[in-house]
């Protein structure tokens, strides 16, 4: 089935004209529960990767031999959906809550220690062929794969995450690799995302409103607060339109566009090799709408029954429940990525 993300709520170009001087695309990427294969793109599905080349290992030194095993958090995920899909008394029985308690067990593993290989979790992989605002990466590579550590345990603080990107030539792998190695266990349920296929659609965007010329910024800040006391003086029920929420950036998982900053100020992305501005590449996000995002929610999923949506097929949850932003330098898509967390 196909996402449609419905008409923004106004023209915000006819309010702003010179918002059209900053106007740009991003594909939404619009994750869904599926069997993806390794010829597709996909969240969560198997990789195209080549059966004689080495899978992507974490070995920063940190604890990782105790955690829940993969396996058993799909199992738990696919007893609550079953559950709360039943009609009527929809919610687990008892014999499933002994179930998920079970499942819910940590666990640990003999003999790990702090710096041995941990098999990175293949997040997702795109094809440019299906993606229009994911660049082609470099020397002609089409296909863009990502692996994550499933433990917060990384860097400066020691509760950050480990991240790699790799690009190939899809057109050059011959024999793929058909099980790929899985750590036993791992520190964050929110790193194990469920198999979803994608239905890509490409929408219209506009940058952060931190990051627009200051005087158009502070008019679009009057406009706001002005329907803001128009609401309050009618007591209307519904919110009112928000260039934040409802005008320039989409929710959920998507590549290319623009960043935002919702978390903390913006923050300069220069290239570590080159200093080159870098540009969004891949957002990977926690949900797909939530309540100040409801207007993105694609016409299709507003269709289903209120126990058939769900904001959150993917599963993944990043931070406390935000967004993560990978950029890539423009000059040299080969040099090295940078990320932040909103």
């Amino acid at each position: 089935m196909t996402r449609t993300t419905p008409p923004r709520p106004l023209d915000v170009e006819a309010l702003f004209p010179e918002l059209a001087a900053h106007r740009g695309t991003t594909t939404r990427l619009h994750p869904r529960p599926g069997g993806p294969g390794v010829s597709d793109s996909s969240v969560g599905g198997p990789l195209l990767w080549p059966v004689d080349e080495p899978w992507p290992v974490c070995t920063e030194p940190h604890r990782r031999g105790r955690g829940r095993r993969p396996a058993d958090i799909h199992r738990a995920r696919q007893v609550l959906a079953t559950a709360w899909a039943r009609d009527p008394d929809p919610g687990p029985t008892e014999d499933e809550q002994r179930l998920l308690t079970e499942l819910g067990r940590e666990h640990r593993v003999a003999g790990i220690g702090d710096t041995d290989p941990l098999p990175m979790i293949g997040v997702a992989q795109l094809y440019r062929r299906d993606i229009p605002d994911l660049p082609t990466g470099p020397d002609g590579c089409d296909l863009l794969q990502v692996f994550w550590c499933p433990f917060d345990r990384h860097g400066r603080t020691g509760y950050g995450m480990s991240l790699r990107l790799l690009w190939r030539r899809s057109w050059e792998v011959g024999e793929v690799l058909a099980a790929p190695p899985l750590p036993e266990v791992v520190g964050y349920e929110g790193y194990v995302a469920e198999p979803c296929v994608l239905h890509p659609e490409q929408v219209v965007t506009y940058p952060f409103a931190g990051l627009l010329p200051e005087e158009l910024e502070a008019r679009i800040d009057a406009w706001e607060e002005a329907l803001e006391e128009e609401e309050f003086e009618e007591e209307a029920e519904a919110e009112p339109p928000a260039y934040q929420y409802d005008l320039s950036i989409p929710p959920g998982w998507r590549a290319g566009g623009f960043a935002s900053w919702h978390l903390t100020d913006p923050s300069p992305m220069n290239c570590l090799a080159c200093a080159t501005p870098m540009e969004l590449l891949l957002t990977i996000s926690s949900s797909e709408w939530d309540g100040g995002s409801h207007s993105w929610m694609p016409r299709e999923d507003r269709d289903l029954p209120g126990r058939m949506r769900s904001a959150t097929p993917t599963k993944v949850t990043v931070g406390r429940w935000g967004e993560l932003n990978i950029f890539a330098c423009p000059a040299d898509p080969g040099h090295p990525h940078r990320w932040s967390i909103q």
